[in-house]
């Protein structure tokens, strides 16, 4: 059955080493508060400090907080890309990130071609990828141009085909990090309908988005990060309405 368990990790990320500069103008530099420097000189930043929480099957989590809170280092961290400065993770299941859809994609082969590289890439059975080609060429809408090198793709055709491919995945736990920001207001539409379809499929959802109408709508658990640290967890509608009145107050202020 799968499952998470995070249990009081901290990550430290090296930024450089400090020469040239002064520590304290290499600090300014950086300007953030969780900035360290250790005794041989070199400065890292404190990505994440004391992070704990578990999930079990059919539990969907929403990471929420401004850009730099730590949701994608939390996500690679889940991933096994990050390995924590101390603390433990353990994780049961067969684990899909999703964390740059576009990684993989080869700008000289077609799109359709890009289909069957990007899911064995994924580690999807070729057998399967065959299987549901026409599928996720459907769900694309690029048409003709499926069969055109992807370096002639528009971002937006890119996005929508990266989008396509990623969905097709088979997941215990699947890790997901802005994945809307495809194509116009329809095609997002059906983007979030086949979101909540994988997510549905898979054990364990985590995902990072900006939007806290779509973390409602696609998650049952949320987490605020601010400055690596969980700042709340819980049901998401309580975690997302105390991070927009905080975020409104900011604002205000």
């Amino acid at each position: 059955m799968p499952h998470i368990e995070v249990k009081k990790i901290s990550i430290e990320l090296p930024v450089f080493e400090v020469k040239a500069r002064s520590l304290r103008r290499e600090l300014a530099a950086i300007g953030r508060r969780n900035a360290i420097a250790a005794q041989d000189g070199k400065v890292t930043v404190q990505a994440l400090s004391d992070v704990s929480f578990s999930l079990r099957r059919g539990e969907r989590l929403g990471l929420i907080g401004q850009n730099g809170a730590g949701k994608t280092t939390l996500l690679r961290a889940l991933a096994g890309i990050y390995r924590p400065t101390s603390g433990t993770i353990i994780r049961a299941g067969r684990t899909v990130p999703l964390l740059d859809i576009t990684l993989g994609l080869d700008d000289n082969s077609t799109g359709r071609q890009n289909i069957r590289l990007r899911g064995l890439f994924m580690g999807l059975p070729r057998q399967w990828v065959a299987e549901h080609e026409a599928e996720i060429s459907a769900f694309s809408e690029l048409g003709d141009y499926l069969d055109m090198p992807v370096r002639t793709y528009s971002s937006g055709m890119r996005m929508r085909l990266a989008f396509s491919i990623a969905m097709s995945v088979q997941a215990d736990i699947l890790l997901l990090d802005e994945v809307l920001g495809v194509g116009d207001s329809a095609f997002q539409a059906k983007a979030k309908a086949r979101l909540r379809e994988v997510a549905g499929r898979a054990g364990i959802v985590v995902l990072a988005l900006h939007s806290s109408a779509a973390i409602m709508e696609l998650c049952d658990k949320a987490l605020w990060l601010q400055a690596g640290s969980v700042r709340m967890i819980g049901k998401c509608h309580d975690v997302v309405r105390e991070y927009d009145n905080f975020m409104h107050h900011r604002l205000a202020a």
